[in-house]
């Protein structure tokens, strides 16, 4: 279980450290992206058709972002169980919390760096278009 741990823990910082160069939001050239509006703002054409590398990487993006809910939503089930079923055993019981101390704080270290990532782009995509701007299109 320790492994699990481990293994969660280095995945939640890969997360920490990789996330905020991937986890952006739609800057792609179809629909409202970023990269649309600042190009219709410089006055060049917007008519591409095609899948561009940062939607790509959003999609990315979400499939991780669903495997990690999944792992949290496992490691506390499995914790759940294993407090429920250790009969007054104070052994068992702090192993229950310690996972699901673990998994609470790697969720909420991947959630910060996505918010944080998204609100650093919404931020610097305001301050250079002059507007607003919206993440997702």
């Amino acid at each position: 279980m320790k492994f699990l741990q481990k293994y969660f823990c280095l995945l939640s910082l890969v997360f920490l450290i990789v996330g905020p160069v991937f986890a952006t939001p739609d800057l792609g050239t179809s629909g409202n992206g970023l990269t649309n509006q600042i190009s219709e703002a410089a006055g060049y054409s917007t008519n591409v058709t095609d899948t561009s590398l940062s939607q790509t990487v959003g999609r990315g993006i979400k499939i991780v972002l669903g495997f990690v809910g999944t792992i949290f939503f496992v490691l506390t089930v499995y914790a759940g169980i294993t407090w429920m079923t250790a009969q007054g055993n104070a052994e068992k019981v702090e192993q229950a919390q310690g996972i699901l101390r673990t998994a609470v704080i790697g969720l909420i270290i991947v959630l910060a760096a996505y918010s944080i990532t998204t609100f650093a782009l919404l931020f610097t995509g305001s301050a250079t278009m002059g507007g607003n701007t919206t993440v997702g299109g």
